[in-house]
């Protein structure tokens, strides 16, 4: 029987007690830590024992109340229940073990450092304590260590004292003084590289920001700092929001579960996201890191300034921060690259968790293991419901009610419910409606259809929506959906939008109840709608296009999103013919008109280069897979090449053109045209490598950074090429010292094409630069092999998904957070058929019958089990 028990949100109490200030004394130690805690402990509920949360790693040395000896408690493997107390100071002193912490979770070695990672309820890891969100509390931590080896101790807040020892021992004391819940602790003890510089606040104040990175690496830390600074100075210009600590310092670790953590005052981050350099990180990479530094430090106020009440409110904070780093991003670089990006990974990737075993709303309402909520559904999704209260307030009232919301809850823990109220109240807009999408899990429908009549000049409009049943809920209701819409004559002019205001606001339609039509007046003649300009909800729509219509709205329209989503329509059309014809023995085939768009795309000079790149990434596999009711996997990938070289062959002019006009005007900076023109180069090289293999072995000797060197050899994996090897090979010399340059190199490996795919990776597994423990290395390899080599994971006789159980069960006590997000493309199995599913069914029952399985992973194999027999 299983002792994994789930929580529900509707069952959320308030604590019966609080503890309002720690004291931490922290002796570091490899395998006998000492951890001293002084908790000033206030009762709030008369008559109740305290219950603290720990983990059967604790060593529970001594038990103080008020200074006196205390034995009346019970101590379990997951807690510690002390009686007859009320408001006290209570000492708990107890030891822990870093160095065989392979969970990451807590306190634990990375590499020769200490660090922590204590969200969500890792702070139980370090000592017994209310590990909840609600319970806040001022912080002094000090740390005492060897100085040889540990020069460098950091924790939270800012640095009040120090001293020497004998022995070549010393210690810090820091002192945070802002109220935080548990899983925002932070320690890092090690030796390290700094990087320091200063931010002065609109206010005046002296921040001082220091980056830590492993020895050797500080000359690939800039780009972060210079990241970090932009986001402080952001951050007061779009928000009004201004740091409030003296320091602010990042410290980046190799062993990380996570990308980073917004621990107040000293972000851990995962290494991946801090170190860049030209000849090491590709243009994405750079961008990655603007991004994640801007989203750890946006949090100092959308989840540590005001956090959220409990963990089902983690969209709060997280949904809140996406949208704020999108926005970020959008602000510095190109935002319509940035939006056509988000929705992509909506589309690509959260969609199919909503139809599957994992679906919830962004506010769940049943938890086993909360590590098992960080989804794309929280985050993503979770920021899309931000922009849509941002798209229906405008910036102005939703300015308004952010400042609301912060002069309401700062240092408080508080929910979903509150922002909403604060926006509501801020705006006078009336979002009661709208909150049923903190509630409802699964991607809405839209059915649209429309209706010309040319003697009275009105279009009509029509709406329905439906939201599938999934599989935590059945009833689903109609919700408040924001359709940001233009229409088009057929010259591709915009048509002024007349009548129906009282239904929308501006070009956005208020779509609120099952079924709606919007009737619009003096329009001339029959129109082309363009639906969801900038993607304005997230939801699947169907109307019933035309190849004419889709053609003109890539051309005209205004929105760079509907262009670009227009040819998607289209490239979705003529994929699934072409399956079609292959399964039952017909031609390929493609209209004329469709490769004449593309090619006026390439040859017109007033197109961002980074747009017509995106316009020339096809959708992979695994995307496409999703168009499908019963996919053919094979088939699919083998169209999807077909598609890419036959237009290879037919642009191949335009193509070899811009390819060489783009190595012309390479800079290798990081100006946004550059990195635009690179992404665009990257794309195309991937349709010349069917055409041209002498140019793309060229491109990777003459390449000067690490994009144009991934770009050639990513065109040579995909191909198949007879170069690949030897190109692998001599990346693999040249940067096999470089764990994170060689996890491009496992990424490639994982995706390489051939029938062999799987016996390569299993190999991988002894490479001197691999290690299982290494979560980086770990997802470079076997998650990409698993989620992006459809073909090879999902191979008939069922050995891709062998090889993941056995993954999975060596991860399982080890790292059971890491195993369980390895396991996300064995459950998501709605589109793959009955035999794959069979093969997938044997696969769970031996990973649930795994007599120690850890709650991450039973959560999701019990959740696929439920779906996969029903």
């Amino acid at each position: 029987m299983s002792t994994h028990v789930a929580k529900y949100r509707k069952d959320y109490l308030s604590p019966a007690f609080t503890t309002e200030h720690v004291d931490l004394d922290i002796i570091l130690d490899d395998h006998r830590t000492k951890v001293t805690a002084i908790l000033d402990v206030k009762q709030l509920r008369e008559g109740e024992v305290l219950h603290l949360d720990g983990n059967k790693s604790l060593n529970l040395l001594q038990i103080l109340v008020n200074g006196q000896a205390h034995d009346d408690y019970q101590c379990s493997d997951d807690s510690l229940t002390i009686s007859g107390i009320g408001s006290c100071q209570l000492t708990i002193v107890n030891e822990i073990d870093p160095k065989n912490n392979s969970a990451l979770e807590g306190l634990y070695k990375s590499g020769d450092a200490f660090c922590t990672q204590c969200e969500a309820e890792g702070f139980r890891r370090i000592t017994f304590y209310q590990d909840r969100p609600d319970v806040l509390a001022t912080f002094t931590t000090r740390i005492e260590a060897p100085k040889t080896g540990y020069p460098f101790l950091l924790s939270n807040g800012n640095k009040v004292d120090g001293g020497e020892l004998d022995n070549d021992r010393h210690w810090v004391r820091w002192q945070d003084p802002f109220p935080k819940p548990c899983y925002l602790f932070a320690l890092v003890a090690g030796d390290f590289d700094q990087l320091a510089d200063t931010f002065t606040t609109r206010s005046g104040r002296q921040v001082a920001l220091e980056i830590f990175v492993d020895k050797g690496n500080l000359y690939r830390a800039h780009h972060a700092m210079e990241s970090l600074k932009k986001s402080m100075a952001w951050d007061e210009q779009r928000f009004d929001l201004e740091y409030d600590l003296d320091i602010y310092m990042v410290v980046a670790v190799d062993f990380f579960n996570m990308g980073a953590m917004e621990n107040k005052g000293l972000n851990v981050f995962n290494s991946k996201y801090v170190l860049a350099s030209p000849d090491t990180a590709t243009d994405a990479d750079y961008m990655g890191i603007e991004s994640v530094i801007g989203h750890e430090y946006f949090h100092n106020w959308t989840g540590n300034r005001v956090t959220c009440r409990d963990w089902f409110q983690l969209s709060l904070k997280e949904g809140l921060t996406v949208f704020r780093d999108q926005e970020f991003s959008s602000d510095l670089n190109y935002r319509s690259v940035k939006r056509i990006n988000s929705v992509r990974i909506l589309r690509g990737q959260q969609f199919v968790e909503d139809a599957g075993p994992m679906a919830h709303p962004i506010r769940p309402e049943k938890v086993i293991e909360m590590n098992n909520f960080y989804t794309l559904t929280v985050y993503e999704k979770g920021a899309e419901v931000i922009r849509m209260i941002h798209t229906l307030l405008g910036e102005e009232k939703f300015q308004a009610g952010m400042a609301l919301y912060f002069q309401r809850h700062d240092g408080q823990a508080v929910t979903c419910d509150d922002f909403t109220q604060a926006m509501q109240d801020a705006s006078g807009i009336d979002l009661g409606l709208f909150r049923r999408w903190y509630s409802q899990s699964g991607t809405p429908q839209l059915d649209v259809s429309d209706r010309y009549d040319a003697q009275t000049k009105q279009y009509h409009l029509t709406i329905r929506q439906m939201t599938p049943v999934t599989a935590d809920q059945d009833e689903k209701l109609p919700l408040h959906i924001p359709v940001d819409i233009e229409l088009l004559t057929d010259a591709g002019e915009s048509i002024a939008l007349v009548g129906c205001d009282t239904q929308r606001n501006g070009a956005v339609l208020n779509l609120r109840d099952q079924e709606e039509t919007f009737i619009f007046e003096n329009v001339a003649n029959e129109p082309t709608i363009c639906l969801l300009q900038q993607f304005s909800a997230p939801v699947k729509c169907h109307y019933d296009y035309s190849d004419e219509q889709l053609l003109r709205i890539t051309q005209f329209a205004t929105d760079t999103f509907c262009r670009w989503d227009a040819l998607q329509h289209l490239i979705h059309k003529y994929i699934r013919l072409n399956v079609h014809n292959q399964q039952n023995g017909g031609v390929f085939e493609l209209p004329e008109s469709f490769v004449d768009v593309l090619r006026g795309a390439l040859l017109d000079p007033d197109i961002d280069p980074a747009f017509n790149a995106l316009l020339f990434t096809l959708p992979s596999t695994i995307e496409l897979i999703q168009l499908f009711d019963e996919a053919d996997i094979a088939t699919i990938d083998s169209v999807r090449g077909k598609l890419m070289q036959y237009l290879a062959e037919q642009l191949e002019d335009e193509m070899t053109a811009l390819i060489h006009h783009a190595s012309q005007i390479d800079h290798n900076d990081l100006e946004a045209i550059q990195i635009g023109w690179r992404s665009l180069k990257s794309q195309l090289l991937q349709f010349a490598a069917f055409r041209d293999e002498a140019l793309i072995a060229n491109e990777y000797r003459q390449a000067q950074t690490m994009t144009m060197t991934l770009a050639a050899l990513t065109a040579a994996n995909q191909a198949d090429l007879p170069c690949r090897d030897e190109l692998m090979r001599d990346f693999e010399k040249k940067w096999q010292h470089d764990g994170l340059v060689m996890d491009k190199w496992f990424n490639l490996q994982a995706t390489y094409p051939g029938t062999d795919a799987l016996q390569r990776v299993k190999s991988l597994l002894k490479h001197p630069s691999f290690s299982l423990s290494n979560p980086n290395r770990t997802r470079a390899l076997v998650g990409r092999f698993c989620y992006w080599n459809a073909v090879a994971f999902h191979a008939e006789d069922g050995s891709g998904y062998e090889f993941l159980s056995e993954i999975l069960m060596q991860l399982n006590e080890n790292n059971p957070q890491l195993a369980a997000g390895l396991l996300t493309p064995l459950i998501q199995f709605a589109r793959l058929g009955k035999t794959r599913q069979a093969k997938i069914k044997v696969i769970l029952g031996k990973l649930a019958a795994l007599p120690n399985i850890s709650g991450d992973l039973y959560e999701k194999v019990d959740k696929a089990l439920s779906q996969i027999n029903s």
